[in-house]
């Protein structure tokens, strides 16, 4: 069990907290304004617009921690790492690893199912330039602290970039559980959290994925190594 109880009315209150929030006046404006406005390759698509919950196993063993929705992904499919090239890379090492049951995200009827693993976000609003700010930051990681709370059987976080990784830690002190000193983040890092284990990556944006920063034998490195600690395996499941 993580510190504390779970959030009462579980994942479906999560989902509507997190679905109806309206937290950050400035994400809000941006979130929206991307939605109305759209670009010319989605324009004939009805965007999210809202802020995107969290997405995966409720039985999961591991948890994927990246920033936030992207603009054109998913703050318009109102699904994480759906609709865009991170998601293309993410979803597809996900299946190699026996994580997911099909190597693409189109959509959210494109009947995607995550198996042993949980994909949650510092952020659930599109930022700006991908830059929220400390506060918008600190105002949306109790969605996250809630979901640990909720995901019992998880002890193993894999942090997409510097900033999934210090959302990450952020979210374990937010749980009674810090780090002493505070571990640095670097692609394929370890970091014991009291009963946690965290492993960084590189977050596999375009500008990692396509300068070869993150290729998919480094990401599959770092899953099968999280499938190692969290002690699951998708033929068990």
């Amino acid at each position: 069990m993580s510190a504390g109880h779970p959030p009462r009315g579980g994942f479906p209150d999560l989902v509507a907290r997190v679905t109806a929030c309206r937290a950050c006046p400035r994400l809000v404006a941006w979130r929206e304004h991307v939605a109305e406005e759209r670009v010319a390759r989605f324009a004939d698509q009805a965007y999210w617009g809202r802020a995107v919950p969290g997405l995966g196993d409720p039985g999961a063993r591991i948890v994927l921690v990246g920033l936030a929705p992207a603009a054109h992904g998913a703050n318009r499919t109102g699904r994480m790492f759906t609709g865009d090239r991170s998601g293309d890379f993410l979803f597809a090492a996900l299946h190699r690893a026996g994580l997911a049951n099909q190597p693409e995200a189109r959509d959210a009827t494109d009947g995607l199912r995550l198996q042993g693993v949980y994909i949650g976000a510092i952020n659930r609003c599109a930022p700006p330039d991908n830059k929220p700010t400390p506060e918008e930051r600190d105002r949306c990681l109790p969605y996250l602290v809630d979901e640990l709370r909720l995901l019992e059987h998880a002890r193993t976080i894999v942090c997409l970039g510097a900033w999934g990784w210090d959302g990450a830690l952020r979210a374990l002190a937010a749980l009674g559980w810090v780090a002493t000193p505070r571990p640095r983040f670097g692609h394929g890092a370890e970091a014991e959290v009291g009963p946690w284990r965290l492993i960084g990556s590189f977050h596999p944006s375009q500008q990692n994925t396509f300068t070869g920063r993150l290729t998919p034998a480094m990401l599959d490195d770092v899953l099968g190594r999280a499938l190692e600690l969290a002690g699951w395996s998708s033929d068990a499941a």
